[in-house]
């Protein structure tokens, strides 16, 4: 993808994911991380980065990245009954994609 693509995704990025209330990234088929919002930032997923090495490797066990290029459709998991993490494939750039995560607040009292 051309640099100024790539930044016309980078903005598309931030207007879209900037305000989502978890951890949003845009990262490369490289594990690069080309972009992220605040809440990602703030846990050291900064651009330029490499995810993976990011807090701690077993962390990343279960990363359905490659398996979201590789087919083209979204995927997702929970690795913890409160955590949700995603990966949605960008139609305009086959080697990126948006992850995201998200921490899930306990049911409440009575509710099943």
């Amino acid at each position: 993808m051309e640099e100024g693509s790539r930044a016309a995704l980078i903005a598309q990025f931030h207007a879209l994911w900037d305000g989502f209330p978890g951890m949003a990234r845009l990262v490369s088929s490289r594990h690069e991380i080309l972009a992220a919002n605040e809440a990602a930032r703030r846990k050291g997923y900064v651009p330029g980065a490499i995810c993976a090495q990011i807090v701690t490797p077993t962390m990343h066990r279960g990363c359905l990245l490659a398996r979201t290029l590789r087919t083209g459709e979204g995927q997702y998991d929970m690795p913890n009954e409160h955590t949700l993490r995603g990966w949605v494939p960008l139609a305009d750039d086959p080697d990126v994609v948006v992850h995201f995560s998200l921490t899930l607040p306990p049911p409440a009292a009575g509710d099943k």
